[in-house]
């Protein structure tokens, strides 16, 4: 879960600065006093978007990271990443502890009330996960169960509408690898997940069983989040673009998720 010439010279137009913690460095080695120096908000619990692989050290990596490592080569900017809640991060935004989100978020009309966001990057679905013999299969099977999401994600919100129609009981957590543990431990009937996600536990798990949700009219896809009324916004466009044109967007795509369902 996607040509340009940057001819225009960065300046002190842009008025976006770097602002917040300085967690983790994100950008290439070369730096320079006079390039913009921004924060990246991310949430780093959702492989393979964004995560620590501690077996290798405390770096946060995975797609998102990379694709902002192309967008600020390309642009000229350096950044430094902030890991935080998901819940927290629309938050952070509009009160610029960070310059822009990277945490594959989709880009809900509620959302859009208080930033805006870039073109899609990456589209994906969302996948039911349960354990093996539970029986569920669909959301029509959600009926009288616990369902467990990430707080203040996509998942949650359609959740919450599953809960309007069908007895469906919400529960949240701030992290995927506490909703697995959950599920596992039968404190939740099922949770829901992206399908990217989900895959990296399912391979490494012999109890849990995953389906995917179909639904046609549901809001789907990833994009970058940064303040309304962002420079910024167009310029990563363009990149985002040139990426997709290019093939790079392709392969980048071939060298998380495809690593990632094959382990």
């Amino acid at each position: 879960m996607k040509k340009m010439l940057f001819a225009s010279a960065l300046t002190g137009a842009l008025v976006l600065s770097a602002c917040g913690s300085e967690d983790q460095s994100g950008s290439s080695e070369n730096s320079s006093e006079d390039k913009p120096q921004l924060v990246m908000g991310t949430s780093a619990d959702y492989r393979p978007f964004e995560y620590v692989d501690t077996a290798n050290g405390e770096e946060i990596i995975g797609y998102d990271i990379d694709l902002a490592n192309m967008i600020a080569d390309e642009l000229g900017f350096e950044f430094t990443i902030k890991d935080m809640e998901f819940s927290g991060l629309i938050t952070a935004l509009q009160n610029e502890q960070v310059d822009f989100v990277l945490a594959a978020m989709t880009p809900t009309e509620e959302r859009k009330e208080n930033v805006e966001f870039t073109d899609i990057y990456y589209v994906a679905q969302d996948m039911i996960i349960s354990l093996d013999g539970s029986g569920i299969t669909s959301p029509e099977d959600l009926d009288g169960k616990t369902v467990g999401v990430q707080l203040g994600s996509i998942q949650q919100e359609y959740v919450d509408g599953l809960a309007e129609k069908m007895d469906v009981t919400v529960e949240t957590r701030n992290r995927i690898p506490e909703l697995m543990q959950d599920v596992i431990n039968e404190r939740f009937d099922a949770i829901i997940v992206e399908n990217t996600v989900a895959e990296g536990y399912l391979n490494n798990s012999e109890e849990l069983t995953g389906n995917t949700i179909e639904v046609e009219e549901q809001e789907a896809g990833s994009a970058v989040a940064l303040p309304l009324g962002s420079e910024w916004t167009e310029q990563f466009n363009e990149v985002l673009a040139e990426l997709e044109e290019s093939g790079e967007l392709e392969k980048l795509a071939e060298k998380w998720f495809d690593a990632e369902a094959s382990e």
